[in-house]
């Protein structure tokens, strides 16, 4: 049975959110942003309707989720009340405290990603390591359990590329991921995971050790300017690979694009190279792999301005992409993230794409 102390707390930190996130503040500006869409000439830009429309979607999802915060302390404040005059059980309190609980941390959470790339959709990119068809297999795994977590909260993937292995699993997939605050939360994934297990492909039945990267940018839109220097773009043109029969591709429709180019991490010459083959339609494909290119540049000039804030705020921890950022050890049923020290025996939740709990720790840690 919760306490008075328990429930004080979840609504002290639900009136919080009704400050921090300015809640009166937000009805209003949605009244006015939707007032605009009410113009008889609102469509007759697309580009700035979809911009304005995409405003609106915005700030009805922060009230909604401020709304479901509310009913549910009010639900608890409810329950508490009538437990006491024995009509409801301990249980059933603490059920809607649980739930009030979590409606408040999903909350906070959200309020967490501020930044302006944090809003955006995402492109997931997985790669194999070295060691052949145990890491294909793992990427393989990474794979579903992304897309399971992308399932679980209403996120719309489409595979962009996908390259299978020889024998089993993957050698790299890219994925598009849209949805609400797709990048913010998934951003905390960049860099190397590593699987130790008993392996299925080892004879001998040894423990083995896999690695597979997994680089999260941005996914960028026509509003964002990006410059791509078309003196450095060559393409490539392949056949789909396919199941067989009539589903391999007969025509050059996969797209291999390079785009050479001065890194502005590094400041050394760098070459970007992505392959889509997402369509049967070549033009289509081109249009892709260019969005894919700009996303990447994007997230480049980000991690730019990450790391130029990261040498004025001294003292902070910085994450590097190709960092080992966690370990799955399935014969100790064990998960744990070596940035945060999050970690959980319930492997098959995890690989079932429950990430919750790494992500909020990693928002928790080192977010602005």
């Amino acid at each position: 049975m919760i306490t008075i102390e328990q429930l004080k707390d979840v609504q002290l930190r639900a009136d919080n959110l009704h400050r921090y996130l300015n809640i009166d503040e937000k009805k209003m500006q949605l009244a006015e942003e939707e007032i605009r869409t009410q113009d008889p000439d609102f469509w007759n830009d697309a580009k700035l309707a979809e911009a304005q429309m995409k405003k609106v979607k915005s700030l009805k999802s922060w009230l909604e989720g401020y709304e479901q915060v509310r009913k549910a302390v009010e639900e608890l404040n409810l329950a508490y009340d009538f437990y006491r005059d024995e009509i409801v059980t301990e249980q059933e309190v603490d059920t809607a405290y649980n739930e009030a609980l979590n409606q408040v941390e999903a909350l906070e959470m959200k309020n967490m990603l501020s930044a302006e790339e944090d809003q955006m959709p995402a492109v997931l990119k997985i790669v194999a390591g070295a060691g052949g068809t145990e890491a294909q297999d793992w990427a393989d795994m990474l794979m579903r359990m992304y897309l399971r977590y992308c399932e679980k909260h209403n996120y719309k993937t489409t595979i962009q590329n996908l390259q299978e292995g020889e024998e089993a699993g993957i050698k790299t997939v890219t994925f598009n991921v849209e949805g609400d605050m797709a990048y913010g939360y998934l951003k905390s994934e960049n860099g190397v995971h590593r699987l130790v297990r008993v392996s299925p492909y080892n004879a001998q039945g040894k423990r083995m050790t896999s690695f597979a990267s997994v680089f999260v940018v941005p996914l960028i839109d026509d509003s964002i300017e990006i410059e791509v220097n078309p003196a450095g773009l060559s393409w490539d043109t392949f056949r789909s690979s396919g199941a067989g029969g009539q589903n391999v591709n007969k025509v050059e429709s996969g797209v291999r694009l390079h785009y050479k180019f001065r890194n502005p991490l590094t400041d050394q010459d760098d070459e970007i190279v992505i392959e889509n083959t997402e369509t049967r339609d070549q033009p289509k494909n081109r249009e892709n792999a260019l969005r894919l290119l700009r996303s990447q540049l994007y997230e480049l000039e980000l991690e730019k301005r990450r790391q130029a804030q990261a040498k004025v705020e001294a003292g902070k921890k910085k994450i590097e992409w190709g960092s080992q950022i966690r370990s799955y050890v399935f014969d100790d049923r064990r998960v744990k993230d070596h940035r945060t020290n999050y970690q959980t025996s319930n492997v098959n939740a995890v690989m079932d794409g429950d990430l919750d709990g790494f992500i909020k720790a990693y928002l928790m840690e080192f977010s602005n």
